[in-house]
């Protein structure tokens, strides 16, 4: 191909003004490969005076006509474009593009490669130009369907890092609002990378990573990331897979997010524990969503009424998608009912793919995702000094599992520490007036399964004796008070583990046994829920799994009794 016919086709496109007009040659399946092939695009290209969009998916477009055709532009739309080429020759064919845009001095707003398959070396193809000044102002990325793996991602994170870093000096730092990357086998470390840029960022309003092969570590990232995003609205991790972890993190996020219109977690493995960490971000802010999707979640229904409950106040709701859950058929009658109960019926998706109630010694459930827990977890224990080797004291891990203080006490802590090691009414009264003290300075609230772990021991001494009762319930009453007073979402963490232990709700963390329930458990919880510092939301989600697991209660009919009825007017207060 002569130079002159490419410098023929980029000097008519040079000639072509910022406008308003789109120019498509959308879906028209040309075969471009050269100038020649062209030409007649660039007569067409001549006409539109104000040219501003040129639209070429659906195309397969070759080096030298990529080559020609990037001039003075602010909308690429040039996703499919490489349909029969060789994969060798799509990075050439993207460097080329972005030198004549580069060369041009165009200033994109909209970039779109999607579904053109290019793979890391087609990420690298188009480095340079998300570098450059021409992107700059780009405000919509979109890279569906690349390919782009985990090297492919750290590229591209590498590459809005620098643009940022570049614009801004420019005076002019890169607002972009629109990522679009879903399957792109981007994984934990790409995601990871894309979170930090995204953090830097600080500017998008949509996101969407679906099918990526994300877990809770890439999930934990992205979490972090968009708490620094406070204009998002759209938020689509469709079939990753976040677990507990991921969930919670998540959770945590976008309780901070007001702008959020979208929540798209369908299929991410949010289980139960998840689903309830999000109904607490629900029932703190978001107060524009439109949409929630939480299907195929492995969600249990109680879990699945604490969400229902939790978008109660939702006047943009348009849908609550929990399609393909664990509910059966008395469930699903169940929730709908709680959703019309609340005028809401009409939101509620359809529940006719519903995997139907879990069997309750199905252990088999995310046993790799178990595997990983504990591998990480020996990690943590290393990096924390306990090596599980014989020379560590019994006594002292236990301690450690639940206090903060050092190894060597103070005399009225260890007086703590020997009840919490082997539980017994008299050890308990025998601390006196000194125990909240202690209680409230020793136990590290802040962690979940350890508040809930000094709760189930100081109240598995209850006796039917005043003196015995007073102290219990003393204690229990500081121990939550303090619990409760955490943020929202460290609250209904407490209430799950709590839940967890007393067999209320199944953990995929297959390391927490539920206890023997005792009379003693369900007494101080009943007393501590009558008090003002008991949340009413906890008291309502609490009261959601108790009345639909009576069961679990059979031993201890009259406190169980005596909790729901509590805990039923505390809701109702």
């Amino acid at each position: 191909m002569a130079s002159g016919d490419i410098a023929q086709i980029t000097e008519a496109l040079a000639k072509t003004h910022v406008g308003e007009v789109e120019l498509s040659y959308k879906g028209q399946g040309l075969k471009l490969d050269n100038a020649e092939s062209v030409k007649e695009m660039v007569q067409e290209i001549e006409q539109y005076q104000g040219l501003r969009s040129l639209r070429l998916e659906g195309n397969t477009l070759g080096v030298e006509a990529a080559r020609a055709i990037a001039k003075s532009l602010e909308q690429c739309h040039w996703s499919d474009m490489f349909t029969g080429r060789l994969r060798s020759e799509i990075p050439p064919a993207l460097i080329s593009l972005g030198n004549a845009l580069m060369t041009s001095g165009a200033r994109l707003t909209h970039l779109d490669l999607s579904d053109n398959a290019f793979g890391p070396d087609g990420v690298k193809g188009i480095e340079s130009l998300l570098k450059s000044s021409a992107c700059y102002t780009l405000r919509e990325l979109r890279l569906n369907n690349c390919g782009m793996g985990i090297g492919g991602g750290m590229v591209l994170a590498s590459a809005l890092t620098e643009c940022h870093k570049q614009s801004s000096a420019a005076g002019s730092p890169l607002r972009l609002k629109v990522f679009i990357a879903g399957r792109n086998r981007l994984e934990n470390d790409g995601a990871t990378a894309l979170a930090k840029a995204f953090k830097l960022l600080g500017s998008l309003e949509e996101v969407h990573m679906p099918q990526n092969g994300i877990n809770h570590p890439g999930i934990t990232a992205l979490a972090s990331a968009i708490k620094h995003n406070p204009n998002l609205q759209v938020l689509n991790l469709n079939d990753n897979t976040f677990t507990k972890r991921g969930s919670t993190a998540m959770a945590e996020a976008i309780r901070h997010l007001q702008c959020l219109k979208v929540i798209n977690f369908g299929d991410c493995l949010v289980r139960s524990e998840g689903a309830i960490a999000i109904a607490a971000a629900l029932r703190e802010g978001l107060p524009f969503l439109r949409e929630l999707n939480l299907s195929f979640g492995e969600i249990c229904e109680a879990a699945a009424v604490v969400v229902a409950k939790a978008v109660r106040s939702k006047a943009d709701l348009e849908k609550l998608d929990l399609n393909g859950n664990c509910f059966g058929e008395d469930g699903c009658e169940a929730l709908r009912d709680v959703m019309e109960s609340m005028n809401m019926e009409d939101l509620l998706g359809s529940l006719s793919d519903d995997e139907g109630e879990p069997e309750e010694d199905d252990d088999d459930d995310g046993e790799e995702d178990e595997d990983e827990e504990e591998r990480e977890d020996e990690e943590d224990a290393e990096e924390n000094g306990v090596n599980g080797t014989k020379d560590v004291i019994e006594d002292k891990v236990i301690l450690a599992n639940i206090c903060m203080s050092e190894w060597i006490p103070k005399p009225d802590v260890s007086e703590l520490w020997s009840f919490l090691i082997s539980p017994s009414a008299e050890k308990l009264i025998s601390l006196g007036a000194k125990r909240i003290r202690l209680i409230e300075q020793q136990v590290d609230v802040s962690d979940a399964s350890k508040a809930s772990e000094v709760f189930l021991k100081i109240s598995s001494v209850y006796k039917d004796e005043p003196e015995v009762k007073q102290a219990i319930f003393e204690s229990t009453d500081a121990l939550l008070r303090k619990a409760f007073s955490n943020s929202h979402s460290q609250s209904y963490n407490f209430i799950s583990s709590l839940m967890v232990n007393l067999g209320l709700l199944k953990s995929e963390d297959k390391k927490i046994k539920r206890v023997t329930v005792l009379p003693g458990h369900l007494f101080a919880l009943e007393h501590a829920a009558a008090q003002q510092f008991f949340p009413a939301d906890q008291a309502d989600v609490l009261e959601t799994f108790v009345s639909r697991n009576g069961k679990v209660f059979e031993s201890c009919c009259n406190a169980r009794d005596a909790l729901k009825t509590t805990l039923v007017k505390r809701t109702t207060a």
